[in-house]
């Protein structure tokens, strides 16, 4: 009858025990074991201990320095003076009669001080003029035409004279009534001189108007 599987287990490990208990009896295991591991040598290094610094005491504090104390002085007071009693019996010799106290002026200064300034107005304009004598400018020739049709009435030209009394340029301001009139009026301003206008007492260039009436002798 065959052995069965577990019976031959047991047997295996049976036999490994009892080889296992011979090989400790005969030192066989013992000498493997120190063939087998080396023997290793541990060492330490063990470092020598950091000396403790100690820590700086502070300086002690500077003591103050003692303060002086002010010696006051008594004060000296002056010896006292005899009192100056007033006399009132009047001498022999003193004038008799009312005496007035003088009067005293007010400062000039101060009254000038007082005195409000007055504003200072605007400079004063003076309009150019072209009627002046020196100027010499003739009279608006009339035109024939208007002359034959009694065309007749009163033309304003502006006219923008510069510093030196020229016209630069004009326009009509206020017309006739007739075109050739309104022409003639305003060929003619063109053509005359000027005295500037002035602002406090500058010459400056500034706008005129100049009338010219057309009347039928």
């Amino acid at each position: 009858m065959p052995l069965s599987r577990n019976a031959v287990i047991a047997l295996s490990v049976v036999a490994l025990h009892v080889a296992f208990i011979w090989a400790l009896q005969s030192g066989l295991l013992m000498r493997a074991a120190e063939i087998i591991v080396p023997a290793e040598v541990l060492s330490q290094f063990i470092d020598p201990p950091s000396p403790k610094v100690e820590p700086v005491p502070p300086a002690p504090p500077t003591p103050p320095a003692p303060v002086k104390k002010a010696v006051t002085k008594a004060p000296v007071l002056p010896a006292p003076q005899p009192l100056a009693i007033p006399d009132n019996t009047p001498s022999p010799n003193a004038p008799t009669g009312v005496l007035t106290p003088p009067t005293t002026p007010a400062p000039i200064a101060a009254a000038v001080a007082a005195a409000p300034v007055a504003p200072a107005g605007p400079p004063v304009v003076q309009l150019p003029s072209s009627d002046a004598n020196y100027l010499q400018n003739p009279k608006p020739p009339y035109p024939p035409l208007s002359k034959r049709l009694n065309e007749q009435g009163k033309t304003t030209i502006k006219v923008f004279i510069d510093v030196e009394g020229l016209p630069q340029r004009a326009e009509i301001a206020k017309s006739s009534g007739y075109d050739r009139l309104d022409q003639a009026a305003l060929a003619t301003v063109m053509r005359w001189r000027y005295v500037p206008g002035k602002r406090g007492g500058v010459p400056e260039a500034m706008w005129f108007n100049v009338p010219i009436n057309w009347v039928l002798e």
